[in-house]
């Protein structure tokens, strides 16, 4: 599983031109799942991201996590995170997980997130969506697991 975190200000998922979910400073987290993740993996890095220090003290240190602050979380689904670019120019996705495990895994790691106690607002999986963010810093961090 792969988990590209992004610290924002601000960020929101549409589709078709339609708000789906939006959610103030806190984090996007871009979600991939693949063929060996499992519910044990998606908990792992659910429980990774909820402990993760980065955002300010009031020192300007990273020190502090998501539960530290009350930020909120906006969790998307992604599968071309498992993009594979070694040959030629069109990406394959073969590395990513099909989309009945892909779903399920991403579902165990936005319910690992809840049970932690994180309010988490969502993408819808397998649609086409657009994401809008403003990136806070800019922090990003690839979180794999």
């Amino acid at each position: 599983m792969r988990v590209l975190l992004q610290r924002v200000e601000r960020a929101s998922v549409a589709i078709e031109g339609r708000e789906v979910a939006a959610v103030g400073r806190g984090l996007l987290a871009l979600v991939g799942v693949t063929h060996d993740d499992t519910r044990e993996s998606a908990a792992r890095l659910a429980a990774k991201l909820v402990r993760l220090r980065v955002f300010n003290d009031d020192r300007g240190l990273m020190n502090c996590s998501i539960v530290d602050t009350g930020g909120d979380l906006l969790a998307v689904s992604q599968f071309t995170l498992y993009a594979d670019t070694r040959r030629g120019n069109r990406p394959s996705f073969t590395g990513a997980a099909p989309p009945a495990q892909g779903e399920e895994l991403y579902e165990a790691f936005v319910a690992a997130l809840r049970a932690a106690g994180l309010p988490v607002a969502t993408g819808v999986f397998g649609a086409h969506m657009q994401v809008a963010l403003v990136n806070d810093g800019p922090v990003t961090i690839l979180l794999e697991g």
